[in-house]
């Protein structure tokens, strides 16, 4: 399954692409995928360049958190800088 990803252009913050059309900020709320069928989803969302940047596609389980070689990657993309827990989303917690 996949998700489309990107950063919301007015704050930068990593958003998903939703069932509804939308951005939401929780990858459990992404619309998920079969592989076949997202490539159309990613080209419409990489139009949508008034909204996000960077808009790609990664790879999500069916509960909707990252998997294979991305999840790494996308597990410290969403939760901000790893050297400064002063900084980025960890710090509003």
């Amino acid at each position: 399954m996949k998700a489309v990803t990107g950063n919301r252009l007015d704050d930068g913050a990593v958003v998903y692409l939703s069932d509804d059309d939308r951005w939401t900020s929780d990858l459990a709320a992404a619309a998920r995928f079969a592989d076949e069928d997202a490539k159309p989803v990613l080209a419409a969302a990489q139009t949508r360049v008034k909204e996000i940047t960077d808009a790609y596609l990664i790879e999500v389980d069916d509960a909707g958190a990252p998997a294979g070689r991305e999840s790494l990657r996308e597990t410290i993309r969403k939760s901000g800088p790893t050297v400064r827990l002063d900084l980025g989303y960890q710090a509003e917690a």
